[in-house]
């Protein structure tokens, strides 16, 4: 017998995406954080829909994930992407548990419990990313670590519980090494009050100082050599970041093409007296849209299993992460081009969702990998390393 397949609209029911869809204006115009959508999610078990049913979660793999980030997207593109960095944390501690590497098991825990765990790896400047860090990581005696950097684009910055980090220690005998930690707030964290963007204004991803924060011993998840890297734990934050970063922007343009069909089917010409939905040159606009959206769900679906299913992976796999990432972002912000070309002038309004999608799709860019890094990526997974 065949296993029921997966409704997203269990945890995300249409009623709760049309609140959702309501706030969004709100805190786009206001540039709030969606307080009230978070506890909705919180109590429908959506922080923990990638921790084990064992230990209190769902039991969701990154296949089912990435389908529901793409739904929340559609309605709250930037509740969506703050609550998308809490859940790469939660899908790297469940590619390391399906690994057999239990160091986050406390993050599988919290998430049930209701914790928020924000991601703190971005550092102007950084285009190392994962494989350097401008952080500096000190050791303690008793296995702790402080670290003082500044980490940018902090999603979730007036709620998270704990900050999973990275920082760069180079006084150990054994260093340098990149340390993977999670501190709690203190008096050594300060969050800027300094998120004032052109699009996804509800992520509230501000700065963060860390002038000595201290990860206890028991918070240390991994140290690993700088630079590229195959440890899990990188393996573990390219694949969840980049295929999650996909669904979200991929929600985006679904809603995009939602939205022109809705339009075409409803606005009347004046010179034909027929709808848009019948001229051929919007029928062959969104027709575009529909051909360069529909590549995108399979793509997504495919790479997610291959996680969920432990395929090892092959000399291309940071190129498939990247590239996925790459031509979902793209993609959108092209559907959304069209889209408010459907539209007309009604989409210029920045009150109008349209106009909010075209602004947000933008964010898209500047998650690594950006496209310069992308396309670096791809080439060295078709050509080889630039020769020196």
């Amino acid at each position: 017998m065949s296993e029921t397949p997966f409704d997203p609209t269990v945890l995300l029911p249409a009623e709760l995406l049309e609140r959702f869809r309501e706030r969004a204006a709100a805190h786009d115009r206001e540039n709030t954080f969606p307080e009230e959508d978070l506890a909705e999610l919180k109590d429908a078990g959506y922080l923990a829909i990638l921790v084990p049913s064992e230990l209190g979660g769902s039991g969701l793999g990154l296949a089912e994930a990435s389908t529901l980030q793409q739904r929340l997207a559609g309605a709250a593109p930037a509740t969506a992407l703050a609550i998308n960095m809490h859940l790469v944390w939660t899908g790297v501690a469940k590619v390391l548990a399906d690994r057999g590497i239990d160091s986050l098991r406390f993050v599988q825990e919290g998430a049930a419990r209701g914790e928020v765990f924000a991601f703190g790896i971005s550092e102007a400047g950084n285009d190392l990313v994962l494989f350097g860090s401008d952080t500096d990581a000190a050791p303690g005696p008793d296995g702790s670590y402080a670290f003082t950097g500044t980490k940018i684009f902090t999603s979730l910055a007036p709620v998270w519980t704990q900050l999973g980090l990275h920082g760069l220690d180079t006084t150990s005998p054994d260093g340098p090494k990149m340390v993977y930690a999670f501190v709690e707030r203190s008096d050594a964290v300060v969050t800027r009050d300094d998120w004032d963007t052109l699009g996804m204004r509800g992520t509230q991803s501000r700065t963060t100082e860390l002038h000595g924060a201290v990860a206890p011993a028991d918070r240390v998840v991994r140290r690993v050599d700088p630079g590229p890297n195959p440890d899990p734990i990188v393996f573990g934050i390219f694949s969840v970041f980049e295929l999650l970063l996909a669904s979200v922007y991929t929600g985006i343009a679904r809603r995009a093409l939602d939205l022109a069909v809705a339009t075409a089917r409803t606005r009347t010409s004046k010179r034909t007296g027929t709808s848009y939905s019948q001229d051929p040159d919007i029928r062959w606009r969104i027709a575009g849209m529909a051909l360069a959206y529909d590549a995108l769900p399979p793509q997504l679906a495919s790479l997610c299993r291959a996680v969920d299913d432990l395929e090892p992976p092959d000399g291309r796999w940071f190129s498939y992460m990247s590239g996925v990432k790459h031509r979902a972002v793209t993609t959108a912000k092209a559907v959304v081009d069209d889209a408010v070309l459907v539209a007309g002038g009604s989409s210029y309004f920045a009150g109008s969702e349209l106009g909010r999608l075209y602004r947000d799709v933008l964010a898209g860019l500047f998650h690594p990998s950006d496209p310069e890094s992308a396309h670096s990526t791809v080439a060295t997974a078709w050509l080889g390393p630039v020769e020196s």
